[in-house]
């Protein structure tokens, strides 16, 4: 029977992240994405405005039908949650869905470039670190990792230029080690090695016995949706069977080669990145 992941997250209309990035990118994969969203906007807020209509409210009613048809899944898959009371229906979701055969990936998007976004504050912070307890997989940015380890942006950025960045960064990543978690990915490093002339974007991949640097070249500005992208391969690639860093590293060669096409292309950092001709590289 065909896989199912449950796919929490917010649909943008314009802007190529959350449930437009993760639904083609399962479907391509051969896997149904069940999305359920936890709002709805006429775009990405990186634009200078935009429509959002919070779907808090709906949530029960929407899971309560699920429950209804004793659905189970493969996988579940939590992205943007706009509140602290979605955090707890998300935990109670997993409680009611999750079996043993049933992986978690949390997505924890709380801020990027050390900034938190305006919406959270400290408690919805201490909610997330409830809800990455339950996870198999957890792909925060640095900016996430930081809020989830209580440790200073800056002063961990301050160290980018020493030779054991990447170390310090592996080391905070498994403090948030619990006994169900597989792999802590850190996404979006920026960072210059000795062997490099120039810097490069890490992801770390943080698991039990090992850590892996990943890397790719830096290609125009920070798109929208990038971090959907990796984590939605990822999820595929866990569904499937495929271990977390082959996962990573088909994410990345494929964000790499819709990258150099999406600059060429001139397109805007909000419209997000060009993936859409390249999705058959997941095939």
């Amino acid at each position: 029977m065909i896989k199912q992941v449950a796919v929490i997250n917010d649909l943008s209309g314009l802007g190529r992240c959350s449930l437009t990035a993760a639904i083609p990118v399962l479907s391509v994969m051969g896997i149904q994405p069940c999305p359920l969203p936890t709002a709805i906007l006429s775009n990405q807020t990186g634009y200078s405005s935009y429509f959002c209509r919070d779907f808090t409210e709906c949530m029960d009613a929407y899971i309560h039908e699920w429950k209804k048809r004793k659905i189970r899944f493969d996988g579940i898959y939590t992205g943007f949650l706009g509140s602290e009371k979605q955090i707890q229906i998300i935990l109670n979701f997993v409680k009611d869905f999750q079996t043993e055969k049933t992986f978690l990936l949390v997505d924890p998007v709380m801020g990027d470039d050390g900034v938190t976004y305006d919406i959270y504050g400290s408690n919805f912070v201490s909610q997330m670190k409830r809800l990455i307890h339950h996870a198999d997989i957890i792909t925060p940015n640095l900016t996430e990792l930081c809020l989830l380890t209580d440790t200073n942006y800056m002063t961990l950025t301050g160290k980018r230029k020493t030779s054991d960045y990447l170390d310090s960064i592996a080391q905070l990543g498994r403090t948030l080690f619990q006994e169900k978690t597989k792999a802590i990915i850190v996404t979006g490093i920026l960072y210059q090695s000795v062997s490099d002339t120039e810097s490069r974007y890490y992801n770390l991949v943080i698991e039990p016995n090992q850590v892996t640097a990943i890397s790719s070249k830096i290609y125009g500005e920070s798109y929208s949706g990038t971090g959907d992208l990796l984590a939605s391969v990822v999820c595929g690639g866990v569904v499937k069977g495929d271990s977390v860093r082959k996962s990573v590293c088909k994410a990345v060669k494929f964000l790499e080669t819709a990258l150099m096409e999406t600059v060429k292309e001139h397109t805007s950092k909000n419209d997000g990145i060009h993936f859409e001709p390249y999705l058959p590289l997941l095939l």
